[in-house]
């Protein structure tokens, strides 16, 4: 109880910067002004390397490989961080808030938070290349998307090929008690973020016609909508709740098993069927969703020192050299249509009619419900 009177007290005291900032002058930095004239990109690397310096914080670690390119190319030093997505979000709402000097650009996920308590209130500055701003598609550009990744169901296939379920609301059938994985929500803010927008007027419908369609009946409300039904039904029928989701993709997939099982996990880990020996098969046609996909968004900071650099990276990263440490996996998709598709993975259009998208206004205003939701059914 304590925790979740914390997280309401904190999506407050957030939504007051957001909805009603007039208060106090200094709660949060105003985003600088545009400059008049952009620079062309010889002007931008120039005054980057004057700069000689970026620093990072980023929720993926393989930004790393990011950086040595980077260096490499253009002779400008990254410092890099790798953050879980909460550690993130509070360390720059602590030193840009506090103007205190830190990354002059991030790479962030858990849209609803970076949504409410960093671009809400300034924090960060959306930036989009002026190379790049006809080549990425207007959904993708504010805030700017870097990356997009998909969790699907998986199972394991050794003793069959064919798809296991074909509609959601089969999670609760009594077969699949206690054989069906997914991460502690409360471990990964995606997660939660998925279950919160399932309780979305859209998804509530989506998911009460499944269920008609499924049981041959209508649904009878025990909750506020078809969503917060489903969420009681997927973990009231025994769900593992696992810390990792590669962890998760090898219990799910190590063979000689006594039973099937299935979990809801990173699309990129069905890769290990290969790497690993592991007997794991994604599901893509499953009603009404196969999964679901969320952003990773790239922005500066609002107290950026160098500034110049952080738009080159930020460039960069967004060209398929860039991207290249990302694209060499499965489940990873630029939103630059340039940068292609790793070889046996699907187009984000594929995608798109088959996994539950991320809407971060609704999450940061009904994620706290979710959570005191799931709360109560998941920890007994």
């Amino acid at each position: 109880m304590k925790k979740i009177i914390l997280v309401l007290f904190i999506l407050v005291l957030t939504a007051t910067f957001v909805f009603g900032r007039g208060g106090r002058e200094d709660a949060a930095p105003s985003a600088p002004a545009a400059p008049a004239v952009e620079m062309t990109h010889d002007e931008l690397v120039a005054a980057a390397k004057a700069e000689g310096k970026v620093v990072v914080y980023s929720t993926t670690s393989r930004i790393a490989n990011a950086a040595t390119a980077f260096e490499a190319l253009y002779g400008i030093t990254v410092e890099h961080s790798n953050l879980n997505d909460g550690a993130l979000i509070q360390k720059v709402s602590t030193e840009v808030g506090g103007r205190i000097q830190g990354a002059d650009f991030v790479i962030s996920q858990d849209s609803g938070r970076v949504f409410g308590q960093l671009l809400a209130t300034n924090y960060l500055v959306n930036y989009v290349p002026p190379t790049l701003k006809d080549l990425i598609p207007a959904q993708y550009q504010n805030p700017l998307v870097f990356q997009l990744v998909n969790k699907v169901f998986i199972f394991n296939n050794e003793k069959t090929q064919t798809p296991v379920i074909n509609n959601v609301w089969e999670v609760a059938d009594p077969k699949w008690r206690g054989l069906i994985q997914f991460k502690d929500p409360n471990g990964e803010g995606v997660n939660m973020n998925f279950l919160t927008m399932l309780t979305s007027p859209e998804w509530a419908a989506k998911l009460e016609k499944a269920y008609e369609d499924h049981y041959g009946r209508k649904i009878v409300l025990t909750t506020k909508n078809a969503g917060y039904e489903w969420i009681k039904a997927f973990f009231g029928n025994g769900l593992v709740l696992g810390n990792s989701d590669t962890t998760i993709s090898e219990n799910i997939g190590i063979k000689g098993q006594p039973a099937t099982t299935m979990g809801l996990f990173v699309y990129s880990k069905s890769r290990f069927e290969a790497t690993k020996d592991l007997a794991l098969q994604p599901m893509t046609d499953i009603e009404p969703f196969s999964g679901f996909i969320y952003p990773l968004f790239v922005s500066l900071t609002a107290n950026a020192a160098h500034p110049n650099a952080a738009k080159l990276f930020i460039e960069y990263l967004m060209t398929p050299e860039g991207f290249a440490p990302w694209a060499r996996d499965v489940g990873a998709y630029s939103p630059n249509p340039n940068v292609k598709v790793n070889a046996g993975d699907h187009p984000v259009s594929f995608w798109e009619p088959r996994l539950v998208p991320e809407d971060p206004q609704f999450i940061f205003e009904h994620r706290a419900e979710v959570e005191e939701f799931v709360n109560s059914i998941a920890y007994k």
